[in-house]
């Protein structure tokens, strides 16, 4: 018989260890990967560009999914990594554009995570009424309210004149050399975690590779049709080369094709017509912003997937992921029909089902 002491020990122990778990799937779900070593992949990647902001992402998303627990979150979506990805990404984004060695910032970082959780709450409610999953909407929320709201408070703003500018015409070189191709489509992808760095992105999608096939070959797809497109309409080959052009497309892909609708010739054509809307509407959203910055963060990718994905019905070509003959992705069981569209159900097994990304 063990002593009292070792047991209350071993079930702290295996608590604890189930957090951690939560956490890195938090970080996972950023790009719809319910895999806690996808997590750590993650973390790796922030760490080669800037421990701090590795520090933020995993900070951010414990205080998100300790909120969660603390509020009484249905059980399933917390194990799963639902309540966050959207407090990874507040964190990260405040760190990028606030400043990440400046307590403000970190006061303001870990106040967002926990207020994002109770937005994710109330947009789940909301988007729930139409079968519509949360996105990255309540990240998106925060981070624009936080950043427009910055240059007005002195302690919290450390960059002097204010960010904010008139939308003006493109201007540039348009014209993509061999260096430009490979360093766009490798820092798409790191810009959903606003990284500049193409290195990043290589780390980025070896994990998202490793944890699920179907992930990885639709973050691909997405990354070459935002550069094609933005080639197409002739944006600056800097921004292109640079990611900010092309990673709205990349989740938009992944998206649609395999996370919530089942992954097939109709989904993929869905999903890959979805990254160009994304990467059209990105230039757009930047214009809106552009008065407050220009941050854009992943609006794109909010307002296509949520359009995509509210017509879908409507098109009986189009199966929800986990229909009958749907393809799940690398090994995992598909998600449950019926949670597939449903934010606030609990959590099923396999790659972002119930959620979604940046």
């Amino acid at each position: 018989m063990r002593e009292p002491s070792t047991a209350k020990c071993g079930r702290f122990t295996a608590g604890y260890g189930r957090f951690v778990t939560e956490v890195f799937r938090g970080k996972g779900q950023v790009v719809f990967l319910r895999s806690a070593w996808a997590g750590a992949v993650i973390s790796l990647a922030l760490c080669a560009a800037g421990w701090e902001f590795a520090l933020y992402g995993l900070l951010g998303t414990a205080v998100g999914t300790a909120t969660a627990r603390l509020l009484g979150v249905d059980g399933g979506r917390v194990t799963a990594g639902l309540e966050g990805f959207n407090a990874c990404l507040v964190a990260v984004a405040l760190a990028v554009f606030l400043g990440a060695d400046h307590l403000s910032t970190a006061v303001l970082a870990l106040a967002g995570s926990v207020v994002v959780t109770i937005v994710t709450g109330a947009a789940a409610r909301i988007l729930a009424t139409w079968g519509l999953p949360t996105l990255t909407l309540p990240y998106c929320l925060m981070a624009s309210a936080a950043t427009i709201a910055a240059p007005g408070f002195e302690r919290v703003w450390h960059h002097g004149a204010s960010l904010a500018a008139l939308a003006r015409p493109a201007s540039g070189p348009t014209a993509l050399a061999g260096s430009d191709l490979w360093r766009a489509f490798f820092a798409n992808i790191a810009q959903i975690f606003f990284m500049p760095q193409w290195y990043v992105g290589v780390i980025l999608l070896l994990g998202i590779f490793a944890a699920c096939r179907l992930a990885g070959v639709m973050a691909c797809l997405g990354s070459g049709v935002g550069i094609l497109t933005a080639w197409a309409l002739g944006a600056p080959a800097k921004q292109v080369a640079e990611g900010t052009m092309g990673y709205n497309g990349v989740l938009v892909a992944m998206a649609l094709c395999g996370v919530f609708l089942a992954a097939d010739a109709w989904s993929l054509a869905y999903a890959l017509a979805g990254a160009v809307t994304a990467t059209g509407l990105s230039a757009t959203m930047a214009a809106v912003f552009a008065p407050s910055g220009g941050h854009t963060f992943t609006w794109p990718f909010v307002l296509v997937s949520l359009a995509f994905l509210a017509a879908a019905p409507a098109f009986p070509r189009l199966r929800r992921a986990g229909a009958p003959g749907s393809v799940p992705g690398a090994g995992d069981p598909p998600p449950a029909p019926e949670r597939a569209f449903e934010p606030g159900g609990p959590a099923p097994e396999g790659p972002e089902p119930g959620r979604a990304a940046v």
